[in-house]
């Protein structure tokens, strides 16, 4: 089985049609989201439309809580960046209507699956412990263990950080997909291609160049 991992998409979606196009390429058949869909990029009903086509399995992020919760209009701004933000949370609120936010708020925060070798996986946010706390590439063994807690899947698959990484901690393998629609660098979209067998679950970690409107080669 290939597996289509992605994160962070944060409302960009000219940038989750090129993760899904390779994806398609690459013969996934299931597509899973570690959550932080919507928000707040220029296109939220589109990255949802495209998903929902799509099957997606996806996990509530931080970002996709307080769009379907917070109530822009309580939001008191105290600076021009502070009021960007908030008019940016009260258009995709509009955009996206009532029934897609009770959706979004309804979203699970794990979505568990076993694979062919016997073991399990889980898609979470941002850790098995705490899905509001990310695991990031520059965490020590410690800190990673702690956020793991006792979790009994094998392999976790995780975003939230915007920066990938793979790494095995106490027998635990952890596979952050990085960010498809904020990736530091803001020229490339992360994703990663997970095959599964009887021998084991094997990663291909992508990097996809974006030049399109809402991220051009001059981004």
């Amino acid at each position: 089985m290939r597996l289509l991992c992605i994160s962070d998409i944060h409302g960009h979606a000219a940038a989750l049609e090129m993760v899904l196009a390779m994806g398609k390429i690459q013969g996934c058949s299931k597509v899973l989201v570690a959550g932080d869909l919507c928000f707040p990029g220029p296109e939220p009903l589109r990255v949802w439309t495209l998903l929902t086509a799509e099957r997606a399995h996806c996990v509530q992020g931080l970002s996709d809580r307080a769009l379907a919760t917070v109530d822009p209009e309580a939001l008191k701004p105290t600076t021009p960046q502070e009021a960007e933000r908030v008019q940016r949370l009260r258009a995709a609120r509009e955009q996206l209507g009532d029934v897609i936010l009770a959706r979004l708020q309804r979203l699970p925060t794990t979505f568990r699956m076993a694979v062919e070798d016997g073991g399990e996986l889980l898609l979470v946010h941002g850790s098995p412990a705490d899905p509001t706390t990310s695991m990031t590439h520059d965490m020590e063994d410690s800190e990673i263990s702690a956020l793991l807690g006792d979790d009994p899947a094998d392999t976790v698959i995780c975003g939230g950080s915007h920066v990938p990484f793979d790494r095995v901690v106490g027998g635990t393998r952890i596979i952050n997909v990085g960010s498809v629609g904020e990736a530091p660098s803001g020229k490339i979209a992360h994703a990663t291609v997970l095959s599964t067998s009887s021998a084991g679950v094997e990663a291909h970690p992508f990097l996809i160049p974006l030049e399109t409107p809402e991220q051009g080669p001059d981004a």
